[in-house]
This record gives structure tokens, C-alpha cells and sequence, in this order.
């Protein structure tokens, strides 16, 4: 029975990716990796997070952003994980705003402020690092710590 959660957010994560398009921010699928069916500790485990931001495997990247460092910082202990991770790309601030608000309730994250989401005993901060009228590609640096 523990795994009908992670059956409902599979199926819910192929719906709500395609959302986007349909809300006219773009037409764009991501693959569905197969390995959604499995579950450990309660977290939903993906074998290939090519679709997910670096260091989790529970975040989707939006379309148009990329990693924009080498690695992620990671540290995964018993109290819970910490991963930092940052994005870029030519997607305005607002369309980036636009796609988390929609796609993380959908995967159980919920808005607790702004930018600011909390799940299972974890917050998820989505933080700009560049001022919002530079002509550069837009970052998203991504930040999840135990709650």
C-alpha cells in the first residue's frame, strides 16, 4: 500500500509536465523514466534524474534551463539532505516563477512563501542571483534543506 503515493505522483508528474503547454508557456514533453514505480524511504527514486535538477530526483528542470556549474553540493545524511544547485538559461524570471508554481504542488511540494516550498520534512528555496533587469541569461539557484 506504501506504493500507491508513488504510483499517483508518476502518473501526476506526466500530466502536470505537460501543463505548461497547455497553459501556452511552450510545447515541451520530458521523458518519463521508467524507474518511477520505484520507491525507497518514502521518496520517490529515479535511476536516470537526467529530467530532475542536479542532486535531487524529485525536482524537474524546466525546459530551457541547464546546469550552470559543474556540480551541485550534496550531502546526504540521516537528518535529511541538503543539496544546492544552480540553473540558467533564456527563460524570463516570471515564466520560471510560473512553471514551479504550477508543477511542484502537483508533486506534493507545498508554497509556504514566496519561492519557498515544503514535503515530507524538506523546504525548497528557488532563489535569483542576478539582479531581474540584467540582459544575461537568467539563474535559478535551487536549495533544499531538511525542515
Amino acid at each position: 500500500m506504501t506504493a500507491l503515493p508513488a504510483i499517483f505522483r508518476a502518473a501526476s508528474a506526466a500530466f502536470l509536465l505537460a501543463g505548461p503547454a497547455v497553459a501556452g508557456l511552450g510545447s515541451f514533453l520530458f521523458p518519463i523514466p521508467q524507474a518511477l514505480a520505484a520507491q525507497s524511504a518514502g521518496r520517490l527514486v529515479v535511476a536516470d534524474s537526467g529530467p530532475f535538477v542536479p542532486g535531487t530526483t524529485d525536482v524537474p528542470v524546466m525546459p530551457g534551463l541547464a546546469s550552470a556549474e559543474s556540480e551541485p553540493l550534496v550531502f546526504d545524511k540521516p537528518g535529511g539532505r541538503i543539496v544546492q544547485a544552480v540553473l540558467s538559461g533564456d527563460v524570463p524570471r516570471q515564466a520560471v516563477l510560473a512553471f514551479y508554481d504550477q508543477t511542484l504542488p502537483q508533486l506534493g511540494w507545498r508554497r509556504t512563501a514566496d519561492r519557498v516550498f515544503v514535503r515530507e520534512g524538506e523546504e525548497l528555496r528557488l532563489e535569483f542571483p542576478q539582479p531581474a533587469k540584467q540582459k544575461t541569461a537568467t539563474a535559478v539557484r535551487f536549495t533544499l534543506t531538511p525542515r
